[in-house]
């Protein structure tokens, strides 16, 4: 059984973190991916081995060529006419300066989508300036809201702009307009920008901030770690275990492992002013055993008790080992692909990343170009395979 997005064609332009994110969940989900990538000349090819590794490139191919020169440009823009979707991360007006802009691309392909992602969008004051993750999450509120009461906000990586808030909600928007485009045959221009999406994803908590359930305060809260119950506490060895005992009933299961039952400070779930007092218990309790042996006493209940691995850890986990959630892919462990279809029972390990430029000269020859154009690309450094 072919994949949900066999058939799709996505060109993504070269970039860093969301956008090739985006183009990573796309191919997982069966859609051909071609990146444009710039040209590495004179870089040894035992050099360039090391590209196959990446996990943002997985099932992806790549045509390399050098984007200030006409001919590269003209080669690019057939490429991307004669495909669904294109995907690009560069900042606002690069692409049109490049005279790959939607108003050109959109004339010659109406039913073209359009995926551009960026910071702060294509439009507003901060439409042009730099940024990075901690940027886009810090004007969204997110980063406001995540740390211990009193202390400063805590960084949770670059997953909630980059990845959560930037390249899935490029995917989900791709996905849309993909769909009306072939209901309408008419494309669009999709602008996902960090900014937004971070927000976007931190709707239920600027719902209960609205409704009066959350304080505009980090650390305090029922899911930021304000509540005894759902929260982290170091173990004997020096690991951790999490709690997640929201409900009364998996509640009652966690002081039940705990030993905690019939203590009269724990029975009050949700009176704050008990939390402090909550919390000690707890923590001294959970640090009279190993993370391991916690694991062992509570994997069999509803206690909502977990322990937190490490990068390395997880992969090796029974779950992850029975639910065969990571995969090896050119020596490197990674996710594998999710989600899962009832269609497409099987596991399938994703193709390694490609070398920038390994597929210049078989997509230039389906673009048309014959060996010769292509040989003369090459020698003059119009475009790029591995080892020139």
């Amino acid at each position: 059984m072919s994949k949900p997005l066999t058939g799709i064609t996505v060109v993504e332009m070269a970039g860093l973190g969301p956008c090739p994110f985006a183009g990573m969940v796309l191919a997982d989900l069966g859609a051909r991916v071609i990146r444009v990538d710039r040209p590495k000349f004179n870089t040894p090819l035992d050099e360039c081995e090391s590209e196959k590794s990446e996990v943002l490139g997985r099932g992806k191919e790549s045509i390399s060529v050098d984007l200030k020169n006409p001919k590269s440009l003209e080669l690019v823009k057939g490429l991307i006419v004669k495909s669904d979707v294109l995907i690009e991360g560069f900042r606002p007006q690069v692409m049109e300066r490049l005279g790959l802009g939607p108003e050109v691309l959109l004339k010659v392909k109406p039913s073209l989508v359009y995926g551009r992602m960026t910071g702060f969008g294509q439009s507003g004051p901060y439409a042009l300036r730099a940024g990075h993750d901690i940027n886009y999450v810090s004007l969204s509120g997110a980063l406001a809201a995540i740390g211990e009461k009193d202390g400063p906000p805590i960084i949770p990586l670059n997953l909630v702009g980059d990845f959560g808030g930037g390249g899935m909600l490029l995917v989900v928007g791709v996905l849309a307009a993909l769909l009306r485009a072939r209901i309408t045959s008419q494309g669009d221009v999709v602008d996902a920008a960090m900014v937004d999406g971070s927000a976007m994803i931190s709707s239920m908590i600027y719902g209960f901030l609205g409704q009066g359930l959350w304080e505009d305060q980090r650390g305090v809260n029922l899911l930021d770690g304000g509540a005894p119950f759902y929260s982290t506490y170091r173990t004997k060895d020096g690991r951790y275990m999490a709690l997640g005992a929201l409900e009364p009933g998996f509640y009652r299961e966690l002081l039940a492992v705990l030993g905690l039952a019939g203590d009269e400070d724990m029975q009050s779930q949700y009176d704050r002013s008990k939390w402090p007092t909550m919390r000690s218990k707890i923590a001294r309790i959970i640090e009279e055993k190993t993370r391991d042996e916690w694991e062992a006493i509570s994997e069999t209940t509803d206690s909502c008790m977990t322990p937190v691995l490490s990068l390395k850890e997880a992969p090796k986990h029974h779950v992850a080992q029975e639910r065969e959630a990571f995969v090896e892919v050119a020596g490197v462990i990674q996710p594998a692909l999710a989600p899962r279809f009832s269609l497409d029972p099987e596991r399938c390990i994703p193709q390694r990343a490609p070398m920038i430029g390994e597929n210049t000269v078989e997509i230039m020859r389906e673009l048309g170009y014959a060996l010769q154009d292509i040989d003369s690309f090459l020698s003059e450094k119009v475009a790029y395979r591995p080892g020139d």
